[in-house]
């Protein structure tokens, strides 16, 4: 398992394969790099280079003791992919990125901050344009985990605790996916079980950067502001927490962006919806 050079301190794991073009996959909460074990081949064979990282705090990259504002944010992952990108000279060839969950919100920071790394997006929710109808009754019903990751009692009930965090991670792998999808946890229980994993993995949460804290501060950007590389937006059928009217306002923050709707499916893109994501990916590359 290769490593990567130390960005602020925080080395990321990473899987890479393949020749051609480059894609570099972000995963998203909760999983790790192996989120993508079914996109990662058929893209490889389709002629690209493919480059899976754990991001800050997940999987067997770093998980340092530091304050979530200033190491686990938007910017803060960004740089670390970034990094790694520059590392492996994936920048020659600007490398379209692909996420869903947190990585999208990578993604999409790296496009805005960064756009000459980058050939183009393939995202799937969250995205902005939710504003304050996050605070929702519906949405909050769904949305509650975000103020719960940000409290101290969870750590005690959760962190280190492998029955809890199976448990745990069940509800969302179950819940947010769409009908007949069948998770496998064992994985995900191993390395969230690891004593510091768990908290490690929600300090992006205690960052303010999950979709609550993001929308009720989102204001759109200038016409001149957008996030300008192409982008591809897939949007679930069955995802609970971002339903697709919530699709209405992508073009008041992308200036290239085209959205399709996936049917059938929820939350969980490289899982669930592979061959599509392969299709867009393959379409930009």
């Amino acid at each position: 398992m290769p490593v990567s050079a130390a960005v602020d301190g925080f080395r990321l794991a990473y899987d890479r394969a393949g020749e051609g073009p480059a894609v570099v996959l972000l995963h998203g909460w909760p999983g790790d790099r192996t989120d993508y074990r079914l996109l990662a081949p058929m893209l490889v064979e389709r002629g690209f280079e493919v480059v899976v990282p754990d991001l800050r705090g997940f999987g067997e990259s770093d998980k340092h003791v530091a304050d979530p504002a200033a190491q686990y944010d938007v910017a803060a992952q960004g740089r670390s992919v970034v990094g790694l990108i520059d590392e492996l000279e994936l920048e020659l060839e600007r490398p379209v990125l692909a996420g869903y969950d947190v990585g999208s919100r990578i993604a999409q920071g790296i496009a805005r901050s960064t756009p000459e790394v980058v050939r183009g997006l393939v995202v799937a929710p969250p995205l902005p344009g939710i504003g304050k109808r996050v605070f929702g009754e519906k949405p909050q019903a769904e949305f509650w985990y975000q103020a719960f990751h940000r409290l101290p009692v969870i750590e005690e009930l959760v962190d280190g605790n492998p029955e809890a965090v199976r448990s745990y991670l069940r509800h969302f792998w179950t819940h947010w996916s769409g009908p007949g999808f069948e998770p496998e946890l064992d994985h995900l229980v191993e390395v969230y079980s690891e004593p510091g994993a768990f908290t490690a993995s929600i300090n992006w949460y205690r960052a303010g950067a999950g979709s609550v804290a993001t929308s009720a501060a989102e204001v759109a950007p200038a016409s001149y502001d957008r996030i300008a590389v192409p982008t591809v937006v897939l949007w679930p059928e069955f995802d609970p927490l971002f339903p697709r009217a919530w699709s209405d306002r992508l073009d008041d923050f992308f200036s290239d962006v085209r959205l399709r709707f996936v049917d059938g499916v929820g939350h969980y893109a490289p899982l669930e919806y592979p061959e599509v994501l392969a299709e867009e990916i393959v379409g930009l590359g």
